[in-house]
């Protein structure tokens, strides 16, 4: 009550995803372990610590951004960058259930998440 007071959200709407039930969020997770496998691993790294693109498996970023911010990056990219929309909306092969799905992956991170102040730097970009 006392975060809501001050304005700040709290648990549920950072990470919505992991509200629905345990049951199906681990659901979404797998699924979304599957997509990234596929389509993010590459640039990102298999257990998200960063290559090409920052370390998304950082204690910094997972705190830092929301599910909401996840899901738009991941949707329409970020210009200029190597990053490009995977959205179907916006060109890219992802549907937004694929998406959300990431998202989830990304949040099962969060409880093991490493201390990673560099998270932005890019191995090999």
């Amino acid at each position: 009550m006392v975060e809501m007071a001050m304005g700040q959200p709290d648990a549920d709407d950072l990470h919505p995803e992991l509200v629905c039930g345990g049951h199906q969020a681990v659901n979404l997770a797998a699924e979304g372990e599957n997509v990234w496998q596929f389509n993010c691993a590459s640039c990102h790294g298999l257990a998200g610590e960063g290559g090409i693109g920052p370390a998304l498996n950082s204690q910094q970023f997972l705190q830092a951004a929301t599910d909401e911010q996840a899901r738009t990056l991941i949707a329409v990219g970020i210009p200029g960058s190597q990053m490009s929309a995977y959205s179907l909306d916006h060109g890219g092969p992802l549907t937004s259930e694929q998406i959300r799905s990431v998202v989830a992956f990304l949040r099962s991170w969060e409880p093991e998440a490493p201390d990673r102040p560099d998270w932005r730097a890019m191995i090999d970009g």
